[in-house]
C-alpha cells in the first residue's frame, strides 16, 4: 500500500489516492476500534445485568423429586457420564405454590423419589437459572469481539470497493490511451 506513495515517474494520481484511501481507513480503524469495543460490551454488559435482574426477580430454586429412574449411562463412572445429563420426568412446586410435572435433565442412574434442585419459571416450567455474572461477562466481551472484528471487515469492504473503482477507472484511461496510440501502431489497408 505505501509504495504508492513513494516518488516515481509511472505513478499515476489512482495510486495516489488508493494510497491516501488506505492509510486513511487504517488511522480510522485503529481510533474506532477500540471506542467501539468498549461502546458495544458496555451497552451488552449493562443489557445482560437487566436481563439477569429480570430472571433472578421471575425464577426461583426449588426442589423436584423424581417420578421415574434416570436413564443408566453406558459407560458409569467415565468423565463422559459425569457430564451427561439424561431428561427425566420431576415433579415440583411452581412459585404460585401448585404441583407441577416436567420433563428436566439430571444425573444418570438417579432412582425414582431422589431429589433435584432445579430453577422454575413464573409460568410453572422448568427453566435455565439466572445469567451469572461470569456468563454476562463472557458474553460483554463475545459482542465487543464482533464489534472489533465488524469494523476490521467495514474498513476492508470500503477499501475494496474504492480499490474496485480506481482500477475500473484506470482500465477505462488505458482504453482511451489505446484507442488513440493504436492508430499509429496499427497499419491499416
Amino acid at each position: 500500500m505505501f509504495w504508492r506513495l513513494r516518488r516515481n515517474p509511472l505513478r499515476r494520481g489512482s495510486d495516489l489516492a488508493q494510497a491516501w484511501i488506505g492509510l486513511g481507513l487504517l488511522l480510522a480503524v485503529l481510533a474506532a476500534t477500540p471506542a467501539a469495543m468498549f461502546l458495544a460490551g458496555d451497552t451488552a454488559h449493562r443489557h445482560y445485568t437487566r436481563t439477569a435482574q429480570h430472571q433472578a426477580a421471575t425464577r426461583h430454586h426449588t426442589t423436584a423429586v423424581l417420578l421415574e429412574d434416570a436413564r443408566r449411562h453406558p459407560e458409569p463412572g467415565s468423565a463422559e457420564a459425569r457430564k451427561t445429563r439424561y431428561p427425566t420426568k420431576v415433579r415440583f412446586t411452581d412459585p404460585d405454590g401448585h404441583t407441577r410435572t416436567a420433563r428436566t435433565d439430571v444425573e444418570p442412574a438417579l432412582p425414582r423419589g431422589s431429589t433435584v434442585r432445579v430453577w422454575a419459571g413464573t409460568d410453572g416450567k422448568i427453566t435455565d437459572p439466572p445469567l451469572s455474572p461470569s456468563q454476562i461477562r463472557s458474553r460483554a466481551m463475545g459482542w465487543a469481539l464482533i464489534t472489533g472484528l465488524g469494523v476490521h471487515a467495514a474498513a476492508a469492504a470500503v477499501y475494496g470497493a474504492a480499490a474496485h473503482v480506481i482500477q475500473r477507472r484506470n482500465l477505462a484511461a488505458w482504453d482511451t490511451a489505446w484507442a488513440e496510440t493504436a492508430r499509429r501502431w496499427t497499419t491499416s489497408p
